[in-house]
């Protein structure tokens, strides 16, 4: 459903605008309800689902057996910190700064269309991540049967 990269700013309150050619997707899916939560994988990354497709996540992730300490820390992070943003008229959401804060976001950011959901990454974070290469050796089987 999302795709693509597209460089965004935030502005001095925190916000970032949604891309145009995205807006009518998040409000035809979504009612213009997105929920903002850390990408649990990465540093710099924040994950932007839209709530429908949060809800699966969410129940999902707190389905699992909260005895390992892996699947508290990833309910902590998705779940604990999931905050609900709206649009506004300008099509821009406001992302919470606590969230902001630990991601690295600052004024530069990039925002990428990740099918299910868009994924915000700091400048720095994404330069970084980009540039990294895959090796041979970090192939799994299902990658092999990719057509590249």
């Amino acid at each position: 459903m999302f795709q693509g990269e597209t460089a965004v700013t935030l502005d001095e309150k925190g916000r970032v605008a949604i891309p145009a050619a995205h807006r009518e997707a998040v409000a035809r899916v979504s009612g213009n309800r997105l929920v903002v939560t850390y990408n649990p994988f990465e540093h710099g990354c924040l994950w932007i689902f839209p709530e429908k497709e949060w809800e699966r996540v969410r129940d999902e992730v707190n389905a699992l057996p909260s005895v390992k300490a892996v699947h508290r820390n990833l309910q902590m992070k998705l779940v604990g910190a999931a905050a609900h943003v709206e649009p506004d008229g300008s099509g821009r959401v406001q992302l919470p700064a606590s969230q902001r804060g630990a991601a690295g976001l600052e004024k530069k950011a990039v925002l990428l269309g990740m099918g299910n959901k868009f994924e915000l990454w700091s400048e720095q974070a994404h330069l970084a991540k980009i540039r990294e290469t895959i090796g041979e050796a970090q192939i799994t089987e299902d990658m092999e049967d990719l057509r590249l």
